[in-house]
């Protein structure tokens, strides 16, 4: 039961600039001042001959020149530069205040200058720096040394800690800085849910608010993320910035993520096309592996949970001057379990294998290499319990047989070609093998996803420009010896994006960026977005972000529920690719008082809408066919949070409300199994010794579906206590969904006969309670 929070850090509250008296010409003076030269520039020659005229245009050319001089040196100037004391590196973006009336505030630019007006009667005048994960500094500066004077500012460690740098924006901003809305759930997260969820990410994600991880298979425990109430297919999942997971592919996708393999999870929601291209419509999630650190890194993990579900997870790290590795293994293994007594099994047996080792080569202090290979091994067997258990009854004969094989290889390089300008190259080649055997079918296929990007980050004065284009592709065939309806499906695109942020000071940075898209069956498209943060003082942000996107029609992103394969018909000759446009707009609060104790809330409203929306519809015979619609898909809606640390305590709250209308409906336009009102907190609390207790609390209102009653509203309860024996061992019991809620305890979860189920759609936990107990051990930690 993690703590639920979006990384909201502690930042320095800068005082405010002691104008004092200013000695400056008031505007009054310098008005009359200029009539003055004016009238002696231009009007005194013309009352002498002309013999005096000719005389008094070289003089009046000198005067003016020197006039321009003398008023250049009216005001001094002080250049400072901006250093890392431990390692002399320069510091841009630090925020740089004084006393000095023509200085309202500043903010050092990428090589960490910055030049001071000062008035030329000023002896001396305060600075005040600012920077995160740095001390803050108060400095007394001479106005009369010219030279340009180093300021060192000492790192703030435990503020380091705290400091969450973005790569899903590409520009390296810390979060808090970054103009685009990016939600993180850090280290410290991935860390915790690896020993309350160490399967998979998928829980973890559900607690987001916005976020809804929905079950869309009872056999086999597929699951779709949707943000914003949109379908799953409008999410683009990427591990570390390449989208691997889509289409075919896109089966199991976060079912193969375990937490301890993270560093951090992004998450941008409305229209984020601009950035990696199609498909991110409701937003994006980037998945961020973890790095070497100098430093010897062990983690070993072991779970057991009372669903017969076992996992045992190993990371290890280390860097040195030039090579570095991680290594992860995961393994898990799970019953089957029928939770509701009707013989079908709600949990299915599993076995689950991952493999991620990657390389890490350092040829020169500006150059990083690093090379690596995921392997995700599954076997999911689900249907009939005495089927499962291949007991020969033809009534009981139902079952489903899901093996996947998931290579991956990439290659990411960073190289520092000048002090502003970095060279980013990245690839990645995935291949994607499902077998699907039932007592009635049998179905192989495999899906292979490149990606390929080649990109540029300059840093100047005060802009951060960004350049670069990608290649994507995915290719899906079935197997000779099983033909689908669905036939091959491939999808190529090639795209080009610039971006450009542009630091206005300290309190406002504008983003704007824009893509252009050329896919090889669906056309040209051209995607611009804008972000804008501004920051009214030291307590009081806003946010404000527009965008466009497209997702190009593939019969076999995820739906609602899952289909079989040869239900699935192709997609007709005249379809067109899905269109959107989306914004959000956000203000937040922040304080801190005493030490340690802080309040933030954060309001934010969101719209979106879809046109020509692909959509699949059942067949009379129950095949799916694809279609555009002939009017639009909106959501919109707002989403509040409020986090609060206070002593030892930490506590979150969070509601969001969602209306999502599919408009080309002429009645029951609501979109399925999508909560209009969600609700969650936390409470934890860590006193100063080795134990952490939390609690959990959430509320999902009544779903709809379609063709079917409602789904009731419910409630969700978990807790957890974790127990410390020093810095290395760690023992954590938790509890999740204490009250028991279950979709099967007011209605059957399929129709039809035992022998040939029709599952209903998913929308409530069907798993029931479930406590585990995980232990892990830190050898390497001090």
């Amino acid at each position: 039961m993690p703590v639920r929070s979006n990384n909201q850090r502690k930042r320095t509250i800068v005082p405010p600039a002691d104008h004092g008296q200013s000695t400056a010409v008031s505007r009054s003076d310098k008005h009359r001042l200029r009539k003055v030269l004016c009238c002696v520039l231009f009007r005194f020659p013309t009352v002498f001959g002309s013999s005096f005229i000719d005389q008094f245009q070289q003089m009046r050319i000198t005067l003016t020149v020197s006039i321009f001089l003398i008023c250049a040196n009216l005001h001094g100037q002080v250049r400072l530069i901006i250093k890392d004391s431990a390692t002399s590196s320069r510091l841009p973006q630090v925020s740089v205040f004084s006393n000095s009336p023509l200085n309202n505030g500043q903010s050092t630019d990428a090589l960490g200058r910055i030049t001071i007006l000062v008035p030329p009667d000023s002896m001396t005048f305060n600075v005040w720096l600012s920077a995160a994960g740095y001390y803050p500094r108060t400095v007394m500066i001479s106005a009369s040394d010219t030279t340009i004077q180093v300021i060192e500012m000492i790192q703030d460690i435990k503020g380091l800690d705290n400091v969450t740098v973005v790569a899903s924006t590409r520009t390296g901003d810390p979060v808090e800085t970054s103009p685009a809305k990016v939600e993180v759930l850090g280290l410290a997260e991935m860390n915790e849910e690896s020993m309350v969820k160490p399967g998979n990410i998928s829980s973890l994600l559900g607690d987001i608010s916005g976020v809804q991880v929905q079950q869309s298979s009872a056999v086999s425990g597929n699951t779709n993320v949707r943000i914003l109430g949109l379908d799953g297919k409008y999410t683009q999942l990427l591990r570390d910035g390449m989208p691997i997971y889509d289409g075919f592919s896109g089966g199991f996708g976060v079912l193969s993520i375990q937490p301890l393999d993270l560093q951090q999870l992004e998450l941008i929601k409305g229209s984020a096309s601009t950035l990696y291209g199609g498909g991110a419509i409701a937003g994006l999630i980037n998945f961020v592996s973890k790095k070497p650190s100098l430093s010897q890194e062990v983690t070993v993990m072991l779970n057991q949970s009372t669903r017969n579900e076992t996992n045992i997870n190993f990371y290890a790290a280390k860097r040195s001057k030039k090579f570095g590795y991680t290594f992860f293994f995961g393994q898990s293994f799970q019953n089957e379990i029928d939770v509701n007594k009707d013989t079908l099994s709600e949990l299915p047996r599993l076995t689950s294998t991952t493999l991620h080792p990657t390389l890490f080569f350092y040829p020169t202090a500006k150059t990083t290499i690093s090379i690596g290979y995921t392997g995700s091994f599954d076997k999911r067997i689900g249907g009939d319990m005495i089927a499962i258990h291949f007991k020969n009854d033809p009534y009981h004969a139902y079952f489903e047989n899901n093996s996947t094989q998931r290579n991956t290889f990439s290659l990411i390089s960073e190289s520092k070609v000048t002090a502003n300008t970095t060279f980013n190259l990245k690839g990645s080649f995935s291949q994607f093998n499902r077998n699907i055997v039932s007592n009635t079918d049998d179905f192989k296929a495999a899906q292979k996803n490149i990606y390929g990007e080649a990109s540029i980050v300059s840093r100047l004065s005060r802009h951060t420009l960004i350049g670069g284009m990608n290649l994507t592709g995915d290719y899906f065939k079935p197997s000779f010896k099983t033909p689908a309806p669905v036939g091959t499906v491939s999808n190529t695109t090639l795209g080009i994006f610039v971006q450009d942020t542009w630091n206005r000071g300290i309190r406002t940075k504008l983003e704007t960026g824009v893509r252009v898209d050329k896919h090889l069956e669906y056309g040209v498209f051209v995607l611009p977005r804008v972000s804008i943060l501004h920051k009214f003082n030291e307590h009081w942000g806003s946010r404000i972000g527009f965008g466009l996107g497209y997702k190009a029609p593939n019969p076999l992103t995820p739906q609602l529920r899952d289909y079989d394969i040869y239900d699935i018909h192709s997609l007709p000759a005249n379809i067109k690719a899905e269109k959107s446009a989306g914004g959000n707009i956000e203000a937040n609060y922040k304080t801190e008082w005493s030490e340690g104790n802080r309040f933030f809330i954060n309001h934010a409203f969101f719209y979106t809408t879809i046109r020509d929306a692909v959509i699949g519809t059942e067949t009379p015979n129950g095949q799916l066919a694809f279609s555009n619609t002939a009017k639009h898909v909106a959501t919109k809606g707002f989403d509040t949070y409020i986090q609060m640390t206070i002593s030892d305590f930490e506590f979150y709250l969070g509601y969001t409300y969602t209306d999502a209308k599919r408009k080309y409906l002429a009645l029951d336009q609501f979109m399925p199994l999508t909560p209009k009102n969600r609700a969650a907190t936390t409470l934890v609390y860590e006193p100063e010794g080795n134990w952490r207790i939390g609690f959990e609390a959430s509320f999902n209102s009544r779903q709809k579906r379609d063709d079917d009653k409602d789904l009731r509203s419910y409630y969700f309860l978990a807790a957890m206590i974790e127990k410390k024996f020093g810095k290395q061992v760690s023992v954590i019991l938790n509890g999740e969904n204490l009250l028991d809620e279950r979709q099967s305890r007011y209605e059957s979860l399929y129709t039809g006969t035992i022998t040939d189920p029709k599952f209903r759609m998913i929308g409530t936990p069907i798993d029931g309670r479930v406590i585990n107990v995980a232990v892990r051990w830190r050898p390497f930690s001090k």
